[in-house]
């Protein structure tokens, strides 16, 4: 630790409020407790968390920093009591509990992941928060099977185009909804067999005619909910895990009854340690391997300055990116 500054630079939260509530501070440099180790942060990632928690509607958990922020990329810069396994200046990704818009941030050892192979910082920095959701929710919570049939809504989002490239790998037939012409060649480009514009077209009526989804990835909410059950096969799944457009609405389930739909879902940042600990240690078995091997990747939108925090959150919430959208720290 003596090799560390005091200070570091940060973007705070100001206010509830927009992205111009994003505002570049000063902090104090965090030190690791036991189990924890202390990145020097290179990229992090943004994602809709972050901006659910500048509007006051995601509040971190007690222990957690109050910065927004949770994944990054970079390398050790100290170790907590009772770390193994890692040592400093080793370059990792991590899963983070808050924190990430910052030069140096604290998280669980168990919690990060080293840089796949032939991959940099940048692109390592869009992988823990985006892969360890789809995993638990298709994969462990869904229990997703090679030649079942896989919808995920936003397959041009972070989460989209994680998911529809790990189903597809592990032998999914993957449906997808985005929100142009454009945006459905990419998410085809990456596996999907059926792309379908939400704005021309009735995604139950392409999926059902396509005999029905045996899971489905929802982030949508609101409305989605009703249709997404129309769209399921008989015994089909739902994993719900945001709702864009509200979490409210009436659901006949008398329907989920007679033909034995599952509904489900999670957040990941509430989960206990050891929870993201087993979903990171079955990441470094299942998954890494393929990103290593450039079987699947990362699809990257834009990067900005840190210290333009606000600037990509208000590309995040345009809807217009394709892909992650990462600050420059370092």
């Amino acid at each position: 630790m003596t090799a560390l500054p005091d200070k570091m630079r940060a973007v705070e939260i100001t206010a509830p409020g927009g992205p111009e509530v994003l505002t570049p501070t000063d902090r104090s440099v965090p030190v690791p407790g036991r189990g924890e180790v202390l990145l020097k942060v290179a990229y992090a990632g943004v994602n809709r968390p972050d901006a659910l928690q500048r509007a006051g509607s995601y509040a971190p958990p007690p222990t957690a920093s109050d910065l927004p922020g949770l994944e990054a990329s970079g390398s050790i810069a100290a170790l907590g009591p009772g770390v193994s396994g890692f040592g400093v200046g080793d370059e990792v990704c991590a899963l983070l509990p808050g924190g990430g818009y910052a030069e140096y941030v604290t998280t669980p050892a168990a919690h990060c992941l080293p840089v796949p192979d032939g991959m940099g910082l940048k692109e390592a920095a869009c992988l823990p928060e985006t892969y360890f959701t789809v995993w638990t929710n298709v994969f462990d919570r869904g229990g997703l099977k090679a030649g079942e049939v896989f919808l995920v809504h936003g397959g041009t989002s972070g989460i989209g185009t994680t998911a529809i490239q790990l189903a597809s790998r592990f032998g999914a037939r993957v449906f997808t909804t985005a929100g142009s012409d454009e945006k459905c060649a990419v998410c085809r480009d990456l596996g999907a067999e059926l792309a379908i514009n939400y704005r021309e077209a009735d995604f139950v009526e392409d999926v059902r005619g396509a005999g029905g989804a045996d899971l489905i990835l929802d982030m949508v909410g609101g409305e989605y909910i009703p249709r997404n059950l129309k769209a399921l096969k008989d015994d089909g799944r739902l994993v719900q895990i945001a709702f864009l457009t509200g979490p409210r609405v009436a659901v006949n389930f008398a329907q989920v009854m007679v033909r034995r739909l599952t509904i489900t879902g999670s957040t990941l940042r509430p989960q206990n340690d050891l929870a993201k600990a087993r979903i990171a240690e079955a990441l470094r078995a299942q998954v890494w391997p393929l990103l290593s091997s450039g079987q699947v990747a990362p699809v990257m939108d834009s990067e900005f300055a840190l210290e333009n925090a606000a600037d990509a959150h208000r590309r995040l919430e345009s809807s217009d990116h394709v892909g992650k959208i990462v600050l420059k720290v370092a």
